[in-house]
């Protein structure tokens, strides 16, 4: 076999032991191609980490910026109790309108609300709401605004609260300085956001497999500094 063909392999392995879709969250993709949306959802296992993540944290409160189909959405709302909520930032209304009856469907409407509109719009009126801290924050929108998104996730959490980021290896493109491309440019600038900026405290971890050669940023948000 090929490198990408045991990557996939191995991907397929631990999604069947570990993070089988059931049969909402394959509905949510069938659907998804159905209406001809991009795929690229995050994979099955990266789910099961977006939804251990979230109850590791003991989340209430989940932000997500890029609903697309719903998918990932899905996967973070189950972790939350009865009483959270999750707020799903998404630009496409077409995509917004797959991503509501594939939330529907799993029953998580009630907890999960989806706002149509660019993000960079939806969040200040967002923060207008005085809304409580959130406690994860995910972003998987456009890459440009990459480093705009973790400004606001950062004045949207507290202290102890968790922002992720997806997509940040480009295929290895990242690490090209003199890129002129929105997606590297912006990842660039976010992931060098999180490691100087004095309230984030962070990392990256490269992936392989469903997604070929991927990887997604993880930082936990300090307390001011005294």
């Amino acid at each position: 076999m090929s490198e990408s063909q045991v990557w996939d392999a191995v991907d397929a392995y631990f999604t069947e032991h570990l993070s089988p879709d059931d049969e909402v969250t394959a509905a949510a993709l069938r659907d998804s191609e159905a209406a001809g949306l991009p795929p690229i959802s995050v994979t099955a296992n990266q789910g099961k980490l977006l939804q251990l993540l979230a109850r590791v944290q003991g989340a209430r409160t989940v932000l997500e910026i890029g609903t697309l189909g719903g998918y990932s959405t899905i996967w973070l709302a189950r972790a939350l109790p009865p009483e959270g909520r999750l707020i799903s930032l998404e630009y496409s209304p077409r995509h917004a309108e797959v991503a509501r009856r594939n939330i529907a469907r799993a029953g998580l409407d009630g907890q999960v609300e989806v706002r149509v509109g660019p993000a960079l719009e939806s969040l200040p009126r967002l923060a207008d709401e005085n809304p409580p801290p959130f406690d994860l924050v995910f972003i998987d929108a456009d890459k440009g605004n990459n480093p705009h998104y973790v400004e606001w996730a950062l004045r949207l959490t507290r202290a102890g609260s968790l922002i992720v980021l997806d997509n940040v290896v480009r295929g290895g493109r990242v690490v090209d300085a003199d890129s002129t491309a929105d997606d590297v440019r912006g990842t660039r600038a976010a992931v060098e956001l999180i490691g100087s900026h004095p309230r984030l405290d962070g990392t990256a971890i490269q992936t392989v497999g469903g997604k070929g050669y991927d990887g997604f940023a993880l930082a936990r948000v300090l307390a001011q500094p005294s």
